[in-house]
């Protein structure tokens, strides 16, 4: 020990050692950073770039099995209504029969019996249409109408839903992003502090607890760092199944514009509300299905009322033993135009008793209207409540940003003077980490307000059937 004091070369030695693990550990520092950037930012070269939210709506829409089966739903809905409209068509009908008969059998062509083997064979045709049925077709023909409009707002209510867990997943990947970032930047002046302060504890000029408590800001900064990023992934994972594609942890999306954060919502909750009533497809499909189940009880209805048919039809006969007064075989064709016989005629039917099913079938139809009433009000009670809901939400989200903005400032200002007076010797490591942790903190909850406020406004535009982007 007395060698080293006394020998100047073996200090200086020394020192260039631990200078040189310094820079060491500084540059494994800055690489480590580095990597987490890197890995995060190596999707431009492996997706070719980041994903637009439109992209990420589409996507989700297109896989999304709900949706496919709510488009099913659709489909169902309009071979229901086209049969409705196919049943006001008259029914047309033929038939050809062709026997071979032995033994004792009836003669077709003289209606005598024979006792001989014999072929014959007939040929029909016969119609009939419905003139009027207690307006039942028509009645039927509207509800399955109504029912098919309703199941077309109906997905695009399902394609709605999903289009808001896309950006609401969309904003999470944004938001973990930024907060990754500002904890990048958190760690890079902490370690820049760390390494200040070790060759200042060096050189005695500190106190040992400054150092430790800077590379315990710094444990805590690192800490930061791996949690931000495991959000990060379980943001992208979020979005990837909302889309229903494999999971890949370099997505990236595209970041939002100066001008799509409008800080100036004008819209009121009463306004809001009157238009998402004309525009919302969920109120529209509701209203829809109101309609169709009026319908329906008209039809039930029309069951109580006498049924006027029209009818006609062409009947001709063949046999193989018809003969004419001479005794001679009267041919196919001569038997087909001389036994034909046509028909016309006009049926009603009229219900008299048949155990009261019509009349049930009226009120279980009674009974569906008014459950479709219920839900049309329910409906609009619930758009009314989550329209003022997700205001208030809007407007406590923007006083929040508004708030933070100035906090930033205020802390921002306050860190520089404090890292001024640290670097300067003049205050404790106790207050620098006070004043960092405080702009720190500051500046992820202006990041997690920024966004919370653009989603809200987001829902307040779907209410109006806004383009949302």
């Amino acid at each position: 020990m007395d060698a080293w004091r006394k020998n100047p070369k073996l200090r200086t030695k020394n020192k260039e050692h631990k200078t040189a693990f310094m820079r060491f550990r500084k540059i494994f520092a800055l690489f480590s950073i580095a990597m987490i950037v890197y890995m995060d930012g190596r999707t431009q070269s492996i997706t070719g770039r980041p994903l637009t939210l439109q992209e990420c709506v589409q996507t989700a829409i297109t896989n999304n099995l709900d949706v496919k089966q709510s488009d099913l739903d659709m489909q169902r809905a309009g071979v229901n209504w086209r049969q409705s409209k196919a049943n006001l068509l008259p029914n047309i009908s033929g038939q050809i029969d062709h026997t071979l008969n032995q033994g004792r059998s009836i003669d077709l062509s003289s209606n005598s019996y024979v006792n001989q083997q014999q072929t014959s064979g007939s040929y029909s045709l016969s119609g009939n249409v419905t003139l009027f049925n207690g307006l039942r077709l028509l009645n039927t023909l509207k509800s399955s109408q109504y029912a098919y409009e309703a199941s077309k707002m109906e997905l695009q209510w399902q394609k709605d839903q999903l289009m808001l867990k896309v950006i609401l997943a969309y904003l999470q990947v944004l938001t973990s992003n930024d907060l990754l970032l500002q904890s990048q930047k958190q760690a890079e002046v902490t370690q820049k502090q760390v390494e200040r302060l070790e060759i200042m504890n060096e050189q005695g000029a500190i106190k040992p607890s400054d150092l430790t408590d800077m590379k315990g800001q710094l444990g805590d900064n690192k800490v930061s760092l791996i949690n931000n990023q495991n959000n990060l992934d379980a943001a992208r994972l979020s979005l990837a199944q909302l889309m229903n594609v494999p999971y890949n942890r370099n997505l990236q999306v595209e970041r939002l514009r100066a001008d799509q954060f409008d800080m100036n919502y004008t819209a009121t909750t009463d306004s809001i509300f009157n238009i998402a009533l004309q525009q919302l497809t969920i109120i529209k499909a509701v209203d829809l299905r109101k309609k169709s189940a009026e319908k329906s009880v008209l039809a039930a209805r029309g069951n109580l009322f006498p049924s006027v048919g029209l009818g006609a039809g062409f009947y001709t006969p063949y046999s193989s033993t018809s003969r004419d007064s001479s005794d001679r075989k009267i041919e196919y064709y001569d038997q087909l135009s001389n036994n034909y016989r046509t028909y016309e005629g006009v049926g009603i039917s009229i219900p008299i008793f048949n155990n009261f099913r019509y009349r049930n079938q009226i009120s279980l139809a009674k009974i569906d209207l008014k459950s479709a009433e219920y839900t049309a009000q329910t409906q609009q009670i619930s758009l009314k409540q989550s329209i003022e809901r997700d205001y208030f939400n809007m407007t406590a989200a923007l006083n929040r940003y508004q708030a933070l903005v100035d906090q930033v400032a205020a802390y921002a200002e306050s860190f520089r003077a404090a890292e001024v007076r640290f670097n300067a010797g003049a205050s404790t490591s106790v207050d620098y980490l006070i004043a960092k942790n405080n702009l720190d903190r500051a500046n992820v909850n202006l990041i997690i307000a920024r966004y919370d406020y653009v989603l809200r406004t987001k829902i307040l535009d779907y209410y109006q059937g806004k383009p949302l982007w």
